[in-house]
């Protein structure tokens, strides 16, 4: 299975739903939304909405980190986050999570932890992760 994230210079203002073709023996699950372009594909033996339900999960991980602002230059300034969703959500082809505010959350404990310590985080930022390890405490 691979995951695509295509930055793209055509203008399409709307959040499309996820489409599904097939090219060359391989299941192609895509979504549009404003200038980016979501591909998923797997081979011809894959489920569908399997795929159609990472391609979800990814693009609703990644809008949550990008504070539903999904565009280019957000997604360029914050390549890093997206890459890590993706590291968050399949390893070596195999899914391991579909839940997007399960891989928003990993993803933005590790984002933190990268950041440093309290000490070295400004005042936003050191209150953006007491908030994170709040709801995480009321979550589990």
């Amino acid at each position: 299975m691979l995951i695509y994230l295509s930055l793209s210079n055509s203008h399409i203002d709307v959040l499309c739903a996820a489409e599904i073709t097939l090219l060359d023996s391989n299941i192609i699950v895509y979504k549009f939304a404003q200038d980016l372009h979501f591909f998923v594909t797997g081979g011809e033996n894959e489920n569908e909405l399997i795929l159609a339900s990472v391609l979800q999960g990814f693009f609703d991980a990644v809008a949550l980190l990008l504070r539903s602002n999904v565009e280019k230059m957000e997604a360029l300034e914050n390549l890093d986050l997206i890459f890590l969703c993706l590291d968050e959500m399949v390893d070596q082809g195999v899914v391991l999570e579909t839940d997007p505010n399960v891989i928003a959350g990993k993803v933005a404990m590790q984002s933190t932890e990268a950041s440093g310590s309290l000490s070295e985080q400004t005042l936003t930022q050191a209150l953006a992760t007491a908030r994170e390890h709040l709801a995480r405490s009321l979550l589990t």
